[in-house]
């Protein structure tokens, strides 16, 4: 096997093969919307939804964001796209020219996350889906530079690797979660002290659906930190994989007919403490790890939905005493309507809310909380059920709004349209909406990313930024 030092030397000397063209960022689409696009031929996903974060970093006044792009324009379903990063100016609100960091892959989890260390150096991990990906580290703080020749390569962090997302933890510590292998293997965390050069294991795997009983279960995860690092906040929902492709196991009797493994099931909750490695459920009763389905369903459970599903896992916030909050997206009467949810603890219990309607199970959005209590949910909305059948649109897609709730979850309403300029884009739908994240993992206020396209078979997505 070549070693991965030469391997990485012949990357830095065909960065030119994999180069390509970066269009220069525009200038806001109109004063209304202050919104500037980045990268040309972006794949599905080409920014990811929130089991892999972040994309972007603010760092020392710039954003640095990662995604996916350079597509053939006009090319076929799962075109080849590379991995790439770009800093954007807030004060001029310009675009860097775009830097490629590595070769092309038709595979869209192998789109890249970016963090920052304590020195404020930049990392960035791509082309993970079961194996390990690449890790690089910017050779000045804070800088991208301009060619491949800027950055090093960092050490491997696991052999396994899939839907990475990175946090700063208490102590300046860096924690990785992820899934190890493929849909039925384990859920596990890794924590750094040094600045990403080494990675330490601690404890069991927090999960593995299938470990002790019913055969092929499986999780989507999603993760957030206590406000003071000490702790990682874990919200999962659960399937049968049904490798087989068995009718009866896909069998939903809600529906009373097949649904296949693109629906999830039910709210489970975790609490893992960072120092002493063990994982409680909300009630603080410690379970036993790695958490498979049965404990899952009897110990861990918030919500059972009852044969209503969803795709991807709820996105997280805090509420005012440091709970975690969830926005989910579920299926209701049919496999083809969807609301979203505002899932809390109040009263002793926990609370859903709906909030509005939701054109699929897949739309990634994205749930804050700010310093006066207001809960802010970006949503994808639209009409209808999106059911194309095209390759761009099978993970849903739409309008991107803003509704706020003032008093703590129980009511929302519609606060503004941010989907770009429905003349220039008209057709458009977008999707996976991500906040910008400084590097201790707190939300920049007035910015947010999502990507969109319009061809539901051709890689032609742009990446867009809001900037207020």
């Amino acid at each position: 096997m070549m070693n991965i030092a030469i391997k990485f030397l012949l990357c830095a000397i065909m960065v030119s093969a994999w180069s390509v063209p970066m269009a220069i960022a525009r200038k806001a689409e109109t004063s209304a919307t202050r919104l500037l696009t980045f990268g040309e031929g972006g794949q599905i996903k080409m920014l990811y939804d929130r089991r892999q974060r972040p994309p972007s970093v603010y760092l020392n006044g710039k954003v640095h964001i990662v995604f996916n792009a350079g597509g053939e324009k006009g090319g076929a379903p799962k075109s080849r796209t590379y991995p790439m990063i770009v800093t954007y100016d807030p004060v001029t609100r310009e675009f860097s020219d775009g830097m490629t960091l590595g070769p092309p892959s038709s595979d869209h989890h192998y789109g890249p996350v970016i963090w920052a260390d304590e020195e404020d150096y930049l990392h960035v991990l791509y082309g993970c889906h079961r194996t390990p990906g690449t890790h690089l580290i910017s050779k000045r703080p804070g800088v991208m530079g301009i060619s491949l020749a800027d950055w090093r390569q960092g050490p491997q962090i696991a052999p396994g690797i899939s839907y990475p997302t990175v946090h700063r933890i208490a102590d300046n510590k860096e924690l990785i979660y992820f899934r190890t292998e493929g849909h039925i293997s384990s859920w596990r965390y890794r924590i750094s002290g040094d600045k990403g050069e080494t990675w330490i294991r601690p404890g069991q795997d927090v999960s593995d659906m299938d470990s002790k009983g019913r055969f092929e279960w499986s999780s989507y995860q999603c993760t957030l930190p206590s406000q003071d690092g000490r702790f990682l906040h874990v919200v999962f929902t659960a399937y049968d994989d049904n490798r087989d492709d068995d009718p009866k196991r896909y069998y939903n009797a809600r529906y009373n007919h097949e649904v296949g493994n693109g629906w999830k099931y039910n709210l489970y909750y975790v609490k893992i403490d960072l120092e002493t490695q063990v994982v409680t459920n909300f009630e603080g009763d410690a379970m036993t790890t790695p958490i498979d389905i049965d404990q899952a369903d009897a110990r861990c459970r918030i919500w059972d939905t009852q044969g209503r599903g969803a795709g991807v896992p709820p996105d997280i916030a805090l509420d005012e005493n440091g709970n975690p909050a969830f926005l989910h997206v579920l299926s209701e009467d049919t496999t083809q309507d969807h609301n979203y949810y505002f899932v809390h603890r109040a009263h002793g219990k926990w609370e859903k809310t709906r909030i509005a309607p939701s054109t699929h199970q897949w739309n990634s959005c994205h749930l804050r909380r700010d310093d006066n209590g207001t809960f802010y949910a970006y949503l994808v909305t639209g009409e209808g059920y999106l059911d194309t059948g095209g390759y761009m649109d099978r993970y849903g897609g739409g309008r991107i709004e803003e509704w706020i709730s003032v008093d703590k979850g129980k009511s929302w309403r519609m606060k503004r349209d941010l989907t770009p300029n429905k003349i220039k884009y008209a057709g458009w739908k977008f999707n996976n909406v991500q906040p910008v994240t400084r590097a201790d993992g707190s939300t920049v206020g007035g910015m947010l990313l999502f990507y969109g396209w319009k061809d539901e078979d051709a890689p032609e997505a742009r990446g867009f930024l809001l900037h207020e």
